[in-house]
């Protein structure tokens, strides 16, 4: 903000000018095109639901989409760890003191 003095009648005005600026990006996302097949019911609950939420049906299955990848990729990074976790453990498997049988005993 920036504040401007000027001379006025009997003494000094301050004027305040606000100066606005707004960036602009574009960029460019490669994607794919993918034919689905779906039941007339489905088709219209789904057709109702992007209305509602003011989107798309190509918008909420690129969401869900998105959130399936994510959700896997999780899980891999999860097991990784597990693993990763595991043979830095200093816990050891001690000999085996039972059988089948035993476990299974009511």
């Amino acid at each position: 903000m920036a504040k401007a003095a000027g001379g006025g009648r009997g003494g000094t005005t301050n004027r305040t000018c606000l100066i606005e600026i707004q960036h602009s990006y574009t960029y460019t996302v490669e994607v794919k095109n993918i034919t689905l097949s779906v039941d007339e019911a489905t088709l219209a609950k789904v057709r109702k639901l992007a209305v509602e939420r003011n989107s798309s049906i190509n918008a909420l299955v690129r969401e869900y989409l998105a959130q399936l990848a994510s959700q896997a990729d999780r899980a891999q990074r999860a097991r990784k760890r597990l693993i990763t976790l595991s043979r830095q453990s200093s816990a050891r498997i001690g000999d085996k003191t039972w059988t089948r049988v035993e476990l299974h005993e009511r």
